[in-house]
Formats: C-alpha cells, structure tokens, sequence
C-alpha cells in the first residue's frame, strides 16, 4: 500500500539539449521550449490536484527555473526550494561541450550510448586547458558545497553520480519524506536516474535502457521502507510521453549540426562560440585530449 509519494523531474529542454552537446555542470538556462515544457509540468500537476510541501534542485541554473516555473504554475512559489549540488547532472569531465551527433558519426552510435549511459565507465577528467574549466571551477556557486572545490568531481561515471547522490538522499531528502511531506525533486537526466537505480533496484544492465524525458514529471508511490509499491509513472499525455522519448533517444543519431562536416579533425561545437584568441589557445592541447579519451574510452568499453 503507498504511503509516500515522491516526484521526480528532469528539468526543461536546455539550449544545450536543444544543441545536442554534452552540457553537464556547464550552467545554461531553459530553452524558450524548455519554459513551456515547465509551465505545462505546472499546469498538469495542478489539475491533477497534487501539492508539495518540499522541493529540492541542483546548483545549475535550468534546475532551479524549472522549479520556479513549475511552483508559479501550481501557485505553490512558497513552497521551501532546497539546492544542493549532489543533485547536480553527471560530470562528463573532458567531454563537456561535445556534440553527441558529431561522435557519433566518427565513432558509431553505440559506442556514443555507452559512453552516455553506462553505469560504471568513467570519461577522462576535466583538466585546465578544457575550454569550460574556468567557468565551471570559478564559479562561485561551488564555494558553497559541503566539501571542498578542490574534491568536486572532476568526471562521473553514473554509479559515481548515485555515490555522491546517496548521502543527500538519506540524510536531508529522506527525513522530509518519512515526515509526511510530499517532495519534489527537479534536477537531471543521470541524477534522476541514479536515484531512480536505487529506488527501484534497477540492474546495471537495465538502467542503460532507461530514459527520461525533459519536463515530464514522474511520479513513484513508495511504502513505509520508501520501496515503490508500483512501476513509476509519467504524468500527462502518454502519445507526447513516448513521443518525447523517442526524442531522447535519437540523440545519439549521426546528425552533424547544419554547416559541420564530417571529418576526423574538426573544431568541436564547444568552442565554436568561442572567441578566437581563446579558442586558438584552447584548442590543440583539447583536440589532442579528446583524441586521448576516445582512445581511453575504446579501451574500457
């Protein structure tokens, strides 16, 4: 019988979705689509007559909006919004910034869904000379964690997700559910998924074949020991739901980006807004580590 029940929500489409790129701890907003995607969440929710006592987000901006939109939508903004950086997405260290499409089509689509949606590989980490280091380990945002800078994730492989997700769960999001509060969590595609493994017990084999849409709330009815008492369901229109992700699922397609060709050197997506100077500074020491993970990953996988 359910005693609990918890939500789950993978934020809006990001303008890195939208992109295909590997976005990870790169902080981006929602996309124009992705504001919609979340003000629908709010609008389904509200009809459905569910009300939240406690929400928890990420650090990453598209985290925190889509909570916000969602709570505007319920008229719910003042319900407590907790964030926490052990909600963040995955850390895919030197891969951040790459186009999913591009790798695809110089190292094939499964070897790119293995990298993605393994449970236990680990990319190669992020490093000083990557385009995105500064932004991310300058930010301000990460001096507020529980641990310091320095032992921030410099790359994650799920399983490592779910580890530096686990405490957060059983010490801060846990005591709000056992006290009867229904609580939504807003964060990403691997941190929701991570905690969906746990839940359920999804095998490390299953969980590769398992996807979520952006802004599609998920709903689990838990018993007293917060096991599910039945499968998860995703709220709203089941035609868009499957639509949607068949969406997700084609991320790994070998569709370039209109104007890129294909090639075995080419300037990644990532620094293609880049300014010049510093892409010029920034790119052979990257293009040489992203010739060096791939090699890392191939051996691994």
């Amino acid at each position: 019988m359910s005693k609990y029940k918890l939500f789950l929500l993978r934020h809006g489409e990001g303008a890195w979705n939208k992109e295909n790129r590997f976005c990870s701890w790169v902080d981006q907003k929602l996309s124009e689509a992705g504001v919609v995607e979340a003000q629908e969440c709010g609008r389904l929710l509200k009809e459905q007559g569910y009300k939240f006592d406690r929400v928890f987000t990420s650090l990453l901006s598209r985290s925190i909006q889509t909570a916000w939109l969602v709570l505007e939508a319920m008229g719910q903004e003042w319900i407590p919004v907790t964030k926490s950086w052990r909600l963040n997405e995955r850390h895919y260290g030197a891969l951040i910034g790459l186009n999913r499409a591009e790798m695809a089509l110089n190292h094939g689509e499964e070897q790119v869904k293995l990298w993605r949606r393994s449970y236990d590989i680990t990319p190669p980490p992020i490093d000083e000379s990557h385009p995105y280091f500064a932004e991310i380990y300058n930010d301000r945002r990460y001096s507020t964690c529980d641990v310091p800078k320095e032992q921030l994730p410099r790359a994650e492989s799920l399983k490592e997700v779910l580890d530096r997700l686990l405490p957060y769960w059983n010490e801060v999001v846990v005591p709000e559910i056992k006290s009867g509060h229904t609580v939504l969590i807003s964060a990403h595609g691997n941190s929701c998924r991570a905690l969906l493994k746990h839940l359920e017990n999804i095998s490390e084999k299953d969980i590769v074949g398992v996807t979520l849409p952006t802004g599609i709330p998920v709903l689990l009815e838990l018993d007293e020991d917060l096991k599910p008492v039945k499968p998860r369901q995703l709220l709203g229109d089941q035609d868009k739901i499957q639509a949607a992700i068949k969406k997700v699922k084609t991320l790994n397609k070998p569709t370039l980006p209109h104007g890129v060709r294909q090639k075995r050197s080419f300037i990644p997506s990532c620094m293609v807004n880049i300014s010049p100077e510093k892409r010029n500074k920034a790119l052979p020491s990257h293009l040489n580590k992203q010739n060096q993970l791939i090699a890392f990953w191939m051996n691994q996988t």
